[in-house]
């Protein structure tokens, strides 16, 4: 408080020495003495429309200061004062109170009512409690530049003040406990540059608290100190209807718990250095801008009406060990899996969006059911959780973009039910070292959006760098609106048996074509899409690709209507993506595609590699028939197309009718068989005769042949069976446009 008067005698108290000189000895009960002016006292006013100021100096106040339960109208300032003993203002109402740079053993301030601010700063130390339980405050409470040291108890106990104004403790160092569960402000929370220190247990005790304004527990702006806290920041059911921002802060974890970690509870963090579940925040979340802790920042089922921040954020369980980087070649094995949660985020919504970027995180990131309304961010964040899950994100739900452009991840990224409004972008990602299952330790996917649905593209596609899987991409069953994305991708490293697992999916448009072949196996059954975009290099994959009912519309680069080269192509494409394993479905799907094209040469083409694949198969399965299956199937493919060329059933039978005419030129005339009919001898009508079924020209019964003639006779009417309805199923499919 300006203008006051200095009450010196013998000079300038230290009042942190513990031996004060004799000249600053005064008894404490002088001060409320000094209210009396009959009595020599010191009352005076700042202005005239101020209340009374009693403004003590230089002094050291022996014996007890006691208020307590006292009406007391008017301002007490402490200057460089030093007290014996704690004061007691224990149910006092009080005007307002101003320690600057003093030294208490303690405050007894329970119920406490002030009509202006409590002050304790300049360095003052309180090497006790300062008990303000139940007070009410109608000014601001400030602690800027003080330091409570208590022997044993809380720093300071608060429980359930109440503030008209703020509590402001910038550069506050608080070695113990700060209890203030249920405290109320009307203003802001800030311990900027504060230091918090109580390892063994809670350093912030702040169950319920409501701040009218922003809690800030941030680097103090004036001196660039972080605020640091050793110990727990419990802050659970808080409100505060602005931001709550710990901006620059570093945070470690308490070494010691009240109750021992239950066994049986797989939501517990034991290490957590922030807890804010069930809070509420109207304003923004601020754990940004080199924030780093080593536990665990839990913030569950809480409401955040603003944004959460992340980036440049460090949360590292690993003790230092952790370097956030990709291990090149054979060296030590890097950290992981952690057993502690980094970020604990169950069932929070957040009606702004999460910025993750250029953040370090080493442990689990869990979203299980979290609801955000904005984008999600994590471009260029290192995530590790090495051989576990670095994202439990079941139900995760984004209504903007999930972007994790340059990303690194060592773990799995589970996103199992998500839902995504926009894009899920990972362009340029690399996702390395996936977990595993415990039940049987077989591999967990590195990504897995089993029935996700996501509202424009999944971006799995080149960026600065390819976009790479270690482990299988699993997307069963997922909903892609418009384009999933593969383009310049790697995926899989050969240890896991699947690549890439799409049973099931939905999209417009899938993108297939990869910088190299995919170690592993590919499962597309049952994939609908409208356009294909593909390459050799994916046809080439390690494993076997599924493809039984597989559905695409067409060819991101349609096949020409005279590009025989590019039909072969695609189908020793098939043959050797499916490791010559006989599926028909694949195609006549290829086939359906072309005609639908208008390509009917191009689909027969495919129609009939599908007869080859089918007889040799059934080559393959039989054992005596084997030799005379894969004779029958050379006939038909050379013959009729398997009943795709029927034009070759019309050349065959005009080279039969050829071929006939002359051997029947040949031979001597043949008796007639009846003399109801007189016709003369035609060996062209007798071998037309024998070559068409169905319609007879009256000279087959004429004429009675024997011999080879007689055989040759019976083979050309089998022939003309055969190779007249081939014509005639081919005909049928030209009307029908189809097959």
């Amino acid at each position: 408080m300006a203008g006051r008067e200095s009450d010196e005698v013998g000079g300038v108290l230290d009042p942190h020495s513990p031996d004060p000189p004799a000249w600053a000895v005064m008894q404490a009960v002088e001060v409320v003495r000094r209210v009396d002016p009959e009595n020599g006292g010191v009352l005076r006013r700042r202005r005239p429309t101020t209340v009374p100021v009693v403004s003590v100096s230089d002094r050291y106040l022996v014996g007890p200061l006691d208020l307590r339960a006292v009406e007391f109208p008017y301002l007490l300032e402490f200057v460089r004062c030093r007290f014996e003993q704690p004061p007691d203002m224990r149910q006092a109402r009080l005007a307002g109170v101003e320690f600057r740079d003093c030294w208490l053993p303690g405050l007894q301030g329970r119920n406490l009512r002030s009509d202006n601010d409590l002050q304790f700063v300049d360095g003052t130390i309180i090497a006790g409690t300062l008990d303000l339980t139940d007070g009410e405050i109608h000014g601001t409470l400030v602690l800027s530049g003080a330091t409570l040291a208590p022997t044993k108890g809380p720093a300071l106990h608060g429980d359930r003040l109440h503030l008209a104004g703020a509590l402001l403790a910038p550069n506050l160092v608080a070695r113990g406990e700060v209890r203030i569960p249920g405290l109320r402000s009307g203003g802001n929370l800030n311990f900027s540059g504060a230091h918090l220190d109580n390892p063994r247990g809670i350093a912030m005790n702040g169950n319920g608290l409501q701040v009218g304004g922003n809690l800030h527990l941030t680097v103090d702006p004036r001196t660039g100190t972080p605020f640091r806290c050793d110990g727990q920041l419990f802050l659970p059911s808080v409100r505060v209807d602005s931001d709550f921002s710990l901006r620059g802060a570093k945070l470690t974890p308490r070494t010691e718990h009240s109750r021992p970690v239950p066994p049986d509870d797989p939501f517990f963090d034991p290490n957590a250095t922030l807890v804010a579940d069930r809070s509420r925040v109207d304003g923004n979340v601020n754990l940004d801008r080199d924030f780093s802790s080593t536990g665990t920042v839990r913030i569950v089922n809480a409401h955040i009406g603003g944004s959460l921040r992340l980036s440049h954020a460090r949360v590292d369980l690993s003790g230092g060990q952790e370097t956030f980087v990709e291990q090149v070649g054979s060296g030590p094995r890097q950290p992981g899996p952690y057993p502690d949660r980094a970020l604990h985020l169950d069932g929070t919504e957040v009606r702004g969006g999460i910025d993750a970027r250029d953040a370090r995180v080493a442990g689990q990131i869990r979203l299980v059911d979290v609801k955000v309304q904005g984008s999600v961010l994590f471009d260029r964040a290192v995530l590790s959780n090495r051989y576990g899950d670095a994202v439990e994100g079941r139900r995760f739900s984004v209504g903007g973009n999930l972007d994790g452009r340059s990303l690194l991840v060592f773990g799995s990224v589970l996103l199992p039910g998500a839902k995504v409004g926009a894009n899920l972008d990972l362009r340029g990602s690399r996702l390395i070292a996936p977990g595993s299952y415990a039940r049987d330790s077989s591999p967990k996917p590195s990504l897995d959006l089993r029935v996700s649905h996501i509202g424009r593209d999944l971006i799995c596609a080149d960026g600065e760098v390819p976009f790479s899987a270690h482990g299988e991409i699993r997307m069963r069953r997922a909903e892609i609106l418009r384009e999933t994305n593969f383009h310049g991708s790697e995926l899989g490293n050969g240890r896991n048996l699947v690549a890439l697992n799409a049973f099931g999916i939905q999209t417009q448009e899938l993108r297939l074509d990869v910088a190299a072949p995919p170690k592993g196996r590919i499962d597309l059954r049952h994939a609908r899409c409208a356009f294909l975009a593909d390459n050799e290099k994916f046809w080439r994959a390690q494993g076997r690709i599924e493809l039984e009912d597989f559905r695409y519309d067409a060819l991101a680069t349609p096949v020409e209507l005279d590009d025989d080269e590019e039909v072969e192509r695609r189908l020793r494409w098939l043959r050797e993506g499916m490791r010559d394993v006989y599926r028909p479905g694949p195609y006549e799907q290829f086939a359906h595609m072309l005609r639908a094209a208008g390509n009917e040469e191009h689909a027969a083409t495919a129609l009939v590699e599908k007869q080859r694949r089918r007889y040799n198969a059934l080559a393959d399965g039989a054992r005596l028939a084997a030799p005379g299956i894969r004779l029958w199937s050379w006939l038909q493919r050379w013959m009729v197309g398997y009943g795709y060329r029927p034009t070759r059933a019309l050349a065959w039978l005009f080279g039969f009718l050829v071929l006939g005419t002359l051997w029947f030129s040949v031979i001597p005339e043949p008796p007639e068989a009846n003399t109801d009919d007189h016709l003369r001898w035609n060996p062209v009508l007798y071998t037309l005769d024998l070559l068409v079924p169905i319609v007879d020209f009256g000279h087959k019964n004429k004429w009675t042949v024997d011999g080879p003639s007689q055989w040759i006779s019976a083979v050309f009417i089998a022939l003309g069976w055969i190779l007249a309805t081939t014509v005639a199923a081919g005909v049928t499919r030209m009307l029908r446009r189809s097959s």
